[in-house]
């Protein structure tokens, strides 16, 4: 859509057309990485989540409330602090929030917001408590799971290395619950994750298939950094090597691994357990 036919922002527009060249935007949001990569865009469901996102100062550019919307109190004062910060508002149908996050009963609230990541070289180990390291985590609920849990513990942040999925992907936004408005996130490579980890002034710590150490033994000096790796590969060999302390979580049963934002949970309460009373 060209920006002469685009409505000003911080306006009231009401669509009823599936064709609208608003909607397709953010349908293609929606469904494309490749869009949300070159518009720097993506989406999220929800009231809870356009609050949260206000809350924490994130930019809105649009906000699509749809008929049960414009009788809830939340709903319009979300609305109207959108579109007092510019945010375009979309009156929307029933069939068009259906149309856009693809489900029946689709929630109230669908907003588009502005992607926000942190370069690697913006984190103060001296200001963290503990930061989480992902290699090549490929789920999006398992994502969108580990940063909801690194809210809950008041972790500093998550660093993306390598090939991940995409932490604005619809099914990672939604698993967050609303944290991923709080908690930091970084993409770097492995290359340059290997030389931030040689500056680590704290605890380094990896699960892995061959970590000799109990988890619940090691002396997590703030700021601590645990490193996990893909689900079904595990960590890289030379993430692996550039980690201090490879640990491993005992299991009783016959499964050979559990699942990676379960592992992830366990060591993270068990660092802030040492350090808070969580």
């Amino acid at each position: 859509m060209s920006e002469t036919s685009r409505p000003r922002a911080g306006a009231v527009k009401q669509i009823t057309s599936h064709s609208n060249p608003i909607i397709k935007d953010i349908k293609g949001l929606v469904a494309l990485r490749k869009h949300r990569t070159q518009t720097g865009l993506f989406v999220a469901e929800g009231l809870k989540l356009a609050t949260d996102a206000l809350a924490a100062g994130w930019t809105v550019r649009y906000l699509a409330i749809g008929p049960e919307a414009r009788d809830n109190p939340v709903a319009q004062k979300a609305a109207a602090t959108a579109k007092a910060r510019g945010a375009l508002i979309l009156e929307v149908n029933t069939p068009i929030l259906e149309a856009i996050t693809r489900k029946d009963n689709p929630q109230m609230v669908v907003g588009v917001y502005e992607q926000q990541m942190t370069p690697l070289e913006a984190i103060d180990p001296r200001a963290s408590t503990v930061w989480i390291a992902l290699d090549r985590v490929r789920d999006p609920g398992n994502l969108g799971t580990i940063i909801r849990t690194a809210d809950a513990v008041g972790a500093s942040g998550v660093i993306l290395i390598g090939d991940c999925t995409d932490p604005f992907a619809v099914e990672a936004v939604r698993a967050t619950m609303g944290s991923l408005f709080h908690v930091p996130l970084v993409k770097t490579s492995p290359e340059a994750f290997k030389a931030f980890v040689t500056r680590w002034p704290g605890t380094v710590v990896a699960t892995h298939l061959e970590g000799s150490v109990d988890y619940r033994t090691v002396d997590y000096t703030e700021p601590a950094l645990l490193v996990m790796g893909n689900e079904q590969q595990g960590l890289s060999a030379d993430l692996a090597a550039a980690c201090k302390t490879l640990v491993r979580i005992p299991q009783a049963g016959q499964a050979d691994s559990l699942n990676l934002a379960v592992a992830t949970g366990i060591a993270l309460y068990e660092i802030r357990r040492k350090h808070l009373a969580l």
